[in-house]
């Protein structure tokens, strides 16, 4: 395969300044370097931007452009808010649970950790309105041979019917039973 890994991905940010805050304070990032032009490189367009990258522990980074010239950023509306999200990765449970207590004591709220059977995630909102997971990996190299054996029959079966193949249904079995064993 020619694709190595992720290099990078890019948000819009409402400042700078403040995304740097959160993302090396609240989550530890390195605050790794910043590329600023008045011309978009790709393009040729006039459109002074702010490019800032915060490195995480494999070397790819999250990214973040101000654009100041622009209208306000939005979001889009018919998407349900925990749709659009970036997962990053931890090591182990432990970490996650000093992270959520970490990002917590900087007044951010927190929902989870959630047990998705695949992973355990906690979420949360940056400054800018992008919805955060940090998930650590508790899949089993069985659980990822079912999933993988049953993809193509689940993605055919959704593609014809638009509703919910339960090929998988075994995947979040104990997060259905603690939903309703809750009052």
């Amino acid at each position: 395969m020619d694709i190595k890994s992720l290099h990078h991905v890019a948000y819009r940010c409402k400042d700078a300044k403040q995304t740097a805050d959160f993302y090396t304070r609240v989550l530890g990032l390195e605050y790794a370097m910043a590329v600023s032009e008045d011309r978009v490189p790709s393009t040729g367009e006039q459109h002074p931007y702010m490019h800032i990258f915060f490195r995480m522990d494999d070397g790819s980074y999250v990214a973040f452009f101000e654009l100041p010239e622009s209208p306000a950023m939005g979001r889009d509306e018919n998407t349900p808010l925990w749709v659009q999200h970036l997962a990053l990765r931890v090591p182990d449970e432990a970490t996650l649970m000093r992270n959520k207590a970490r990002i917590e004591s900087h007044g951010v709220e927190v929902l989870g950790p959630v047990d998705h059977g695949i992973c355990k995630s906690i979420y949360f909102f940056d400054p800018n309105g992008h919805r955060l997971e940090l998930a650590v990996d508790t899949m089993t190299p069985e659980m990822k041979r079912k999933l993988a054996g049953v993809s193509e029959a689940m993605l055919e079966e959704w593609t014809r019917t638009k509703k919910a193949p339960h090929h998988a249904d075994w995947v979040h079995q104990k997060t259905v039973a603690k939903r309703s064993e809750k009052p």
